[in-house]
């Protein structure tokens, strides 16, 4: 029978809407070539062949693997061994037996979700496949003998990213759900995950910038950042925020909060059912915090002193000055935890006690063993950095997230290009990854000054290893009650590394374990009964051996936190309001500082 003239009509602007699609994506795609082309020509490129010093770490590697013959054979024997069990295996399934897999991917592995990845004997098989070669690459590379430590963590880190990227849920054709999409649209996702794609694209200028949440579904002081506060004090790098009380009495005691620079502060306040400023502010507590300004080339030449003397000693300078009180409890989270106690070793020679408690979230101060971020610092590495700094007076906060990105590759990065590009879908309104995408620059000297003191030459964990305003600074000096929270999955403050610190300080340390990772373990309100925490009285010596005598709990560590800031400092005033004492309200809060973004 004839299609009538309204299905006609429907099927001639259907066509007409994937012409002007496809016609759209032709004229953008050429556009950012052309673009690319242009920066090129105009030398606007990394300006090194292998800025990362990738290539040599893996020739290095090959000429070491070439050197014993044997154990490649024995390697290529034990692959060929796995793909014989998979094929045997595979013939018994397609022939109706129950076979148990050959290997199975671990339990938190989100990429073989999908049912067909179980119930399907050819999408089992691809990724058994995969699991294997995947294995057997890794091992392979681990054991080549001879490479010294950089070399080795750094081939193995790249081994993985490349295991990670070759993953057959990243392919339309080997991954069923994607499959079932394409075939059930017709093809509309991987148009749609073409726009996504050169939406990213723009949004980069040339570089690829993943889109990993709603960015229209967030505004900072809108439904982020809103617990109520206001500026009450400013200089060029930093504004500091004093919250409304939400009780009538507050401790004596204020509470300064120093974030890292690296990222906004907002961490701390991003809903107000996460946000551990408002429950600090509803368990007593005066709260004030630093904002960092996102610098530009304006504030190139400002260093690590710097950034103590305007960030840390500014802030406590404002708060005495705002409240009147010459003690203050003062957190520091992950560089800004660095950053304090930096400042405290400082004050200790000077003889300056004003820090009451200090409580460090995720801080490295002993950079012995840094994780996977070590990867990413070298000799070789840090001169290009330092070249591009140079240029620019600033390291771009992009450059930074990518390399946070990498150490998560398949949560942060092929997660999305599944979502984004094969699927054809819009990213999930995130809080915690609207965050994640609000980058900030960091100063080319106070950059520069941080990689080589802490990372490469681990400096502040040696006594007079740094000079601070002229005075070498030491850790152990430090006699102030102290607080660490390190959690078990972090990738970026490794738990056993920021437990070195236990054995610098002078005075009493408390130690608390929490599950989960850098953001997630630290951001847990107790209202939401995840995840667990382990304390222990004693910090002996060995990580290890303080986790075996430690207990576990169910829950959030932050009343665990409450309780030991409470004991050192229980006197209770009638609440404090920002403008109370001699600092006047220059504007409200989160303030205008937090709002800069970066291209």
């Amino acid at each position: 029978m004839a299609d009538t003239t309204e299905t006609k009509k429907e099927k001639t602007d259907g066509n007409g809407d994937f012409t002007r699609a496809m016609s759209d994506i032709a004229e953008r795609s050429q556009a950012l070539v052309q673009d690319f082309l242009t920066r090129q020509a105009e030398g606007g490129g990394m300006g090194h062949a292998d800025p990362l010093n990738v290539g040599e770490a893996f020739f290095t590697m090959t000429r070491h693997l070439m050197q014993d013959p044997h154990k490649i054979v024995q390697a290529q024997f034990e692959l060929w061994q796995d793909y014989m069990t998979l094929w045997q295996n595979a013939t018994r399934r397609l022939m109706g037996e129950e076979v148990e897999a050959t290997i199975a991917p671990a339990h938190d592995d989100r990429r073989f979700k999908d049912a067909a990845w179980e119930e399907n004997n050819v999408f089992d098989f691809i990724k058994q496949s995969y699991l294997l070669t995947a294995r057997w690459m890794q091992n392979t590379v681990k054991e080549v003998e001879g490479l010294d430590d950089q070399t080795a963590k750094k081939v193995d880190f790249y081994t993985r990213q490349f295991v990670d990227a070759m993953a057959p849920s990243n392919f339309v054709m080997t991954n069923p759900e994607v499959l079932r999409e394409t075939l059930d649209s017709k093809g509309e996702n991987l148009v749609r995950g073409l726009q996504n794609l050169l939406d990213d694209m723009e949004r980069g200028e040339g570089r690829l910038k993943i889109k990993m949440t709603d960015q229209d579904a967030f505004e900072v002081g809108g439904n982020l950042a809103t617990t109520p506060g206001k500026v009450v004090f400013q200089n060029d790098l930093i504004q500091l925020l004093q919250f409304e009380p939400m009780t009538e009495k507050v401790f004596k005691r204020p509470l300064l909060i120093v974030p890292p620079w690296i990222n906004k502060y907002y961490i701390l306040d991003l809903r107000e059912k996460n946000s551990f400023i408002r429950w600090a502010t509803e368990q007593g507590h005066t709260v004030f915090c630093v904002s960092w300004v996102n610098p530009d080339e304006k504030l190139a030449a400002k260093t690590f002193e710097d950034y103590m003397f305007e960030g840390v000693l500014a802030a406590l300078d404002a708060v005495g000055e705002a409240t009147a009180e010459d003690k203050v409890n003062v957190i520091g989270y992950c560089l800004g935890g660095t950053l304090l106690a930096s400042t405290l070793a400082y004050m200790a020679e000077k003889g300056d006690d004003r820090v009451a408690t200090a409580t460090y979230f995720t801080t490295l101060v002993d950079f012995t063993d840094p994780g996977e971020l070590g990867v990413f610092i070298d000799e070789a590495q840090l001169a290009a950095l330092e070249e591009r700094m140079t240029e620019r007076g600033y390291l771009e906060g992009s450059e930074m997230a990518t390399t946070f990105n990498m150490l998560r590759a398949n949560d942060l990065i092929w997660s999305f290009v599944v979502n984004n590009y094969l699927l054809g879908k819009d990213p999930f309104p995130f809080d915690l990854l609207y965050w994640n995408s609000d980058s900030t620059r960091m100063p080319a000297a106070m950059h520069s000054f941080y990689l080589r003191k802490m990372y490469v030459e681990n400096k502040l964990s040696q006594p007079g290893g740094i000079t601070l305003g002229g005075v070498p600074i030491d850790l152990r000096k430090i006699k102030t009650p102290t607080f660490i929270l390190a959690t078990r999955e972090d990738h970026i403050a490794p738990w056993i590394t920021t437990y070195h610190a236990t054995q610098l300080y002078s005075g009493s340390v408390t130690f608390t374990l929490a599950a989960s990772g850098h953001i997630a373990g630290v951001v847990n309100p107790p209202a939401a009964e995840k995840y667990s925490h382990w304390t222990n009285a004693k910090c002996p010596k060995s990580p290890d051996n303080w986790l075996a005598g430690a207990t576990e709990h169910k829950g959030s560590w932050w009343p665990e936190w409450n309780k030991w800031i409470a004991k050192r400092g229980r006197a209770k005033i009638d609440a404090r309001k920002p403008g109370d004492g001699k600092l006047k309200v220059i504007e409200d809060a989160p303030g205008s500082y937090v709002k800069v973004k970066v291209s």
